[in-house]
């Protein structure tokens, strides 16, 4: 029997990955440097003795998409839950993306939206990011621009009718950005709330390291989506789970184009407890953003350019050759992500801000690698 061969654009693209090294100190994908708490844990562990995984979970996540609705003072209707944020901008592009239409980007930044959108057979339209990496006043103008230029490319002489300019259906702005950690100004959001033409889908996957959300604006803009993630804050990025705010409409879609009982049982009640546990969260980021600007202070001081980051990690460009210092942190048994092969990137690294005794060691290996 001759197998099929894939989808041909799928037989082009490459996989997201991050290296994965056995060391000591792992600060290269933006983990929580901490587990979640033991009460935590020993609630989940008499929810799941509950449960009775016999049975099919909650197919509509009821009890969870309240709890996060009370947490963020929204309706249920307006929480979509999934398998993780990728999840979720999967769903949206499933939603609303494929082809003939196209999705927006401003680069450098999350690789997974562009990625996404490719799989989904959805268009992806980019601009360039700022000399500070934000969001410019004219970068929607830019994008569209890039999709009539597209549609030209594909149809140059009308042949399909009247032309019209592959506007985005929906323009992602991560914020703060990854992997850059830069939150975009009010006046730079406002600029993209008001010139997308569709959905405008803000990323804030770091959103709670950073001094404000895109969440307070929902009420003056339907059509913006707001995605978080429990990776980060809750120190479940083993979990596997994410969410979405966004008007009703957007959140129907997004059931229309999940898989049934796609969000399990236990997935659902270790979301819902962890929200009982906000105030201890809280605690830990107040205490990574403290570690953050002393960690920034030090790789200042080390004559280290550093961009300025309200995320938990931060992109630096260290002297000299930046692979040759990754390989020395490698040697030292620190794992940082590379990222200067990445367009505009060149000489970058970015490291994840750990425990105290994490970065110490990072330090430490930096300035043998310096």
């Amino acid at each position: 029997m001759t197998l099929p061969p894939p989808r041909a654009d799928v037989a082009l693209m490459e996989g997201y990955h991050s290296p994965r090294l056995d060391v000591k100190v792992r600060l290269n994908v933006n983990e929580a440097p901490e587990g979640p708490p033991v009460a935590f844990l020993e609630a989940l562990e008499q929810e799941v003795q509950r449960s009775g995984l016999n049975r099919y979970p909650d197919r509509s996540a009821t009890a969870l998409r309240e709890a996060i609705a009370a947490h963020h003072g929204v309706r249920r209707e307006e929480v979509f839950c999934a398998n993780g944020s990728n999840e979720v901008l999967q769903s949206l592009l499933l939603a609303f993306g494929g082809p003939g239409r196209a999705a927006a980007v401003f680069s450098p930044t999350y690789a997974l939206h562009s990625h996404i959108a490719a799989i989904t057979g959805t268009a992806v339209l980019e601009a360039e990011r700022d000399e500070e990496f934000l969001i410019h006043a004219e970068a929607i103008e830019q994008v569209m621009a890039r999709g009539a230029a597209m549609l030209a490319e594909s149809d140059p002489k009308g042949a399909f009718g009247t032309r019209r300019a592959v506007n985005p259906v929906i323009t992602f702005c991560c914020s703060p950005n990854n992997p850059t950690g830069r939150l975009e100004p009010d006046d730079r959001l406002d600029a993209v709330l008001t010139r997308a033409p569709g959905l405008v889908v803000v990323d804030e996957a770091y959103g709670q390291f950073a001094p404000r959300s895109a969440l307070e604006r929902r009420g003056e803009h339907p059509e913006l989506v707001v995605v978080r993630t429990f990776s980060k804050t809750w120190s479940l990025a083993g979990l596997r789970l994410g969410y979405a705010v966004a008007d009703p409409s957007v959140i129907e879609a997004m059931e229309r184009v999940t898989l049934p009982y796609h969000l399990d049982t236990i997935k659902q009640a270790a979301g819902r407890l962890a929200l009982d546990f906000a105030g201890e969260m809280q605690a830990r980021v107040a205490r990574l953003v403290h570690e953050r600007g002393r960690l920034s202070a030090e790789l200042t001081a080390l004559g280290c350019s550093v961009v300025p980051s309200d995320a938990n990690f931060i992109l630096f460009s260290p002297p000299g050759d930046a692979k040759a210092v990754w390989s020395t942190l490698v040697e030292h048994s620190v794992l940082v992500r590379d990222v200067s092969s990445w367009p505009r990137l060149a000489g970058y690294l970015r490291v994840t801000v750990g425990t105290p005794e994490e970065d110490d060691a990072f330090l430490a290996g930096l300035r043998a690698a310096l």
